[in-house]
This record gives structure tokens, C-alpha cells and sequence, in this order.
């Protein structure tokens, strides 16, 4: 059914899209082991933005994780209330805004609490 080239390339990609989930991953712990270590904790949300990204990155892959980290940053200000903001659940750069099918609430507790009483 399929070739054998057909094969190697999907598993070519596959392996690329992990070393660049990889890259990212490592890039992000070494930023919180070097230089975030240093600093006193400023992250207005819950999980950190840093934790954030890894979280996203892990679920959705580079490109779309990275995206969600990207949107969460830019969020990030010293302005905004602190709360907690989780990776969503369905993917969607919009998940905050109400006129969106995937649309969130922003919850008082985190995710993993959430998911355990369930």
C-alpha cells in the first residue's frame, strides 16, 4: 500500500517534529535553570509562563504550542490580574475569547486539581 520511501519520510518527519518539540523544551528548562533561577518570581499567572510553554508545547507540539506560549507572553504584563491560566483543553488561539467554540473560563483552581475530582 504504501512505498517504502512514503514510509521513511513519515517517520523522517515525525522525528523532526520531536527534536524541535525537544529543542524548544530544553531551550525553555535551561532559561528556567540559568537565568530564571537569578530572579525573583514575577509571573502573574498560574502555571508560570515558562511551565506554561512547556505544558503547551508538550501537548499541542512546536508550532502550535509554541504559538499558545507566544499568545500567553504577550498576556503577561504587569497590569493584568493575577489568576490562573491552564493550556486549554481544545485547541484554539481564541480559547479566552467568549464568542469562541472553545472557549474558556478563567477557573480559580488549575486543571490538574479539576481533573482529579472528576
Amino acid at each position: 500500500m504504501y512505498s517504502k520511501s512514503a514510509f521513511d519520510n513519515k517517520a523522517n518527519k515525525a522525528k523532526s517534529h520531536i527534536s524541535c518539540s525537544s529543542i524548544m523544551i530544553n531551550s525553555i528548562r535551561w532559561y528556567q535553570r540559568v537565568i530564571s533561577s537569578n530572579n525573583p518570581a514575577c509571573c502573574r499567572y498560574y502555571p508560570t509562563c515558562s511551565r506554561y510553554a512547556i505544558e503547551a508545547i508538550e501537548r499541542y507540539g512546536a508550532f502550535r504550542g509554541g504559538l499558545l506560549a507566544f499568545l500567553r507572553l504577550l498576556r503577561c504584563r504587569p497590569w493584568t490580574s493575577c489568576s490562573i491560566d491552564d493550556v486549554p483543553r481544545k485547541y484554539s488561539i481564541f480559547y479566552r475569547c467568549a464568542w469562541s467554540k472553545a472557549h474558556e473560563e478563567p477557573r480559580l483552581t488549575p486543571l490538574a486539581e479539576e481533573d482529579k475530582e472528576n
